[in-house]
């Protein structure tokens, strides 16, 4: 009892000397965007507990769009006031950068899960289940797959209408990723958007089995990878006494700090900088799916539930490379000689690695996980070129590239036979003979992905690889451009198969959606070709948001 007296009598005298405890200075509307979206995700899990089922679905769909466009109207807001430039500063105690890459990174995020929403609460695409209409996920998620649980769950017409403030929780999450400012933030906003990712993969209504071990596996290998985050994170403050970004690249430009006595042994050891760095760096190309990290990526594509896949596929994306070039131009940019070689290599690997690989490929969603790879590959080329217009030009791709992803989705969504989404090559055989509209609006996305003029794929490209050729990479533009014309072969051999083959007698229907999904497949044309005809505005956008405040 005498030393828990002893520690409280020392806690209220330090107290009660000035400045020993300082109060936080947290700054609100900076931190709106984030603060909005965490606390309508609180909101959600209350609707969850205290309203009737019947009333959940819209009360959720109501409140998450609500949340996430005046999320959006507090990013711009912030923008228009100047925190994107001259009011750019650290928030929330030096943990959160308020500037231009992550004002962008963020409005990005919540425009694509914005328009994501829309596909988790279509319920027009499966057939009415004893007269009740149904969605994409799991009646009950925690029911076994078969069993007499979740056989009452459908036969009452149960909804998991949780998935809405899951995602709320993961969009917030990503939020906070690009804006990091300190290690231990990051890994915290890695995990809080993560663990809501794990659950979402796991909630497919067809095909449970296959969806939970997208979601095992999923969370096995990000298990891996958050560990050895943490670990790089440890190393890293071993090496610099401190967690700050600004802290540590003090340290490796030119060791002027004052030494911890009780880190004295270890700072300024350079073993301890590279090895760190390079686990951080390890974790955060997990997140991005770049070759040799990107074995979860086709599974979970292929297992989870489409809105999700398409949703992770385009939001996780932004919020991760946010994060990388952050890290890279922040915290390394003193270690540049260090990290280029090995970015070269990871961006040629990834690039035709993902090109060459999506060749074999028979299912849709896995041709998609791996041109996502591949564009990966294209967007690290942008990363490498380490100067203000490889940022922008990273910026504008992830815009372009969200929306492109997010649309081919939805598509996919929409052709069906008995047993569901029907995603195997094969079924889309003369697809376009049957739908010539979707065939269209799927073949549009595609000569995206695949760069073709006059679409948002060629001006992102022409982007990053400008950006890398200026800045003496003209060989990985070389391997980019080769990389390209490999994945142009699988995209036009796709758009062939719908055109040009006879549609089989038993081959798949595409379901009529509602205007949710309509409306997400429509955004996703709209942006494509917006950003490939006049691209200039928004390049201008990104030009002016690629400064980070140091």
């Amino acid at each position: 009892m005498s030393s828990v007296a002893s520690v409280h009598s020392l806690w209220t005298v330090a107290a009660e000397l000035p400045g020993k405890i300082p109060a936080p200075r947290i700054e609100y509307v900076q931190l709106s965007p984030t603060l909005i979206v965490l606390g309508a995700a609180i909101v959600g899990v209350l609707i969850e507990a205290f309203l009737p089922r019947r009333s959940r679905y819209y009360a959720q769909v109501l409140l998450t769009v609500v949340a996430l466009a005046a999320a959006f109207a507090a990013v711009i807001g912030l923008a228009a006031g100047g925190f994107g430039s001259s009011k750019a500063h650290l928030a929330a105690m030096g943990a959160i950068a308020v500037d231009g890459p992550a004002l962008f990174l963020q409005g990005t995020i919540l425009l694509v899960s914005l328009i994501a929403v829309f596909t988790f609460a279509e319920r027009r695409l499966d057939p009415a289940t004893h007269g009740k209409r149904v969605d994409s996920f799991a009646a009950q998620a925690a029911a076994v797959p078969g069993g007499e649980a979740e056989q009452a769950a459908v036969k009452a017409g149960f909804t998991t209408t949780e998935v809405f403030p899951i995602l709320l929780f993961a969009v917030g999450g990503m939020l906070v990723f690009p804006a990091a400012n300190d290690l231990l933030t990051l890994f915290i906003a890695l995990e809080v958007f993560s663990l809501p990712l794990y659950i979402l993969c796991a909630l497919a209504r067809r095909q449970r089995l296959l969806s939970q071990e997208s979601a095992v596996k999923y969370f096995l290998l990000g298990a891996f990878s958050s560990a050895f985050l943490l670990f790089g994170v440890a190393l890293l403050y071993g090496y610099a006494g401190t967690v700050t970004y600004a802290g540590i690249a003090e340290v490796i430009s030119d060791g002027a700090r004052q030494v911890d006595p009780a880190l004295a042994g270890t700072m300024g050891n350079d073993a301890l900088l590279l090895i760190g760095g390079a686990l951080v760096l390890m974790g955060l190309l997990f997140k991005v799916g770049a070759v040799p990290f990107h074995m979860w990526t086709p599974d979970v594509y292929q297992g989870a539930p489409t809105p999700v896949t398409g949703f992770m596929a385009a939001a996780t994306k932004v919020a991760a490379f946010g994060a990388l070039l952050r890290l890279l131009y922040v915290v390394l940019p003193g270690m540049r000689w260090d990290w280029r070689p090995v970015m070269w290599g990871v961006a040629i690997l990834t690039m035709l690695g993902g090109a060459v690989l999506a060749i074999t490929q028979t299912d849709i969603k896995r041709l998609l996980a791996y041109s996502s790879i591949a564009h990966a590959g294209f967007i690290l080329a942008g990363v490498i070129a380490a100067s203000k217009d490889g940022i922008s030009s990273v910026l504008f791709y992830l815009a372009a590239y969200s929306f492109v992803t997010l649309g081919a989705f939805a598509v996919v969504t929409l052709v069906r036979d008995a047993g569901g989404e029907a995603t195997h090559l094969s079924k889309w055989a003369g697809l376009g003979r049957r739908s010539p509209l979707v065939a269209a609006v799927f073949a549009v996305f595609l000569l995206a992905f695949a760069g073709i003029p006059l679409t948002s794929g060629f001006a992102g490209k022409f982007a990053v690889f400008k950006a890398a050729a200026e800045s003496g990479a003209g060989w990985l533009v070389v391997v980019g451009v080769i990389s390209s014309a490999i994945a142009a072969f699988f995209y036009i051999r796709v758009i062939v198969l719908m055109f040009f083959s006879e549609p089989k007698a038993d081959g798949p229907t595409v379901a009529v959606p509602s205007v949710l999904t309509s409306t997400a497949i429509a955004v996703g044309v709209a942006a494509t070709l917006v950003l490939g005809l006049a691209p200039q505005y928004f390049l201008d956008l990104a030009g002016q948001a690629g400064v980070f405040i140091r």
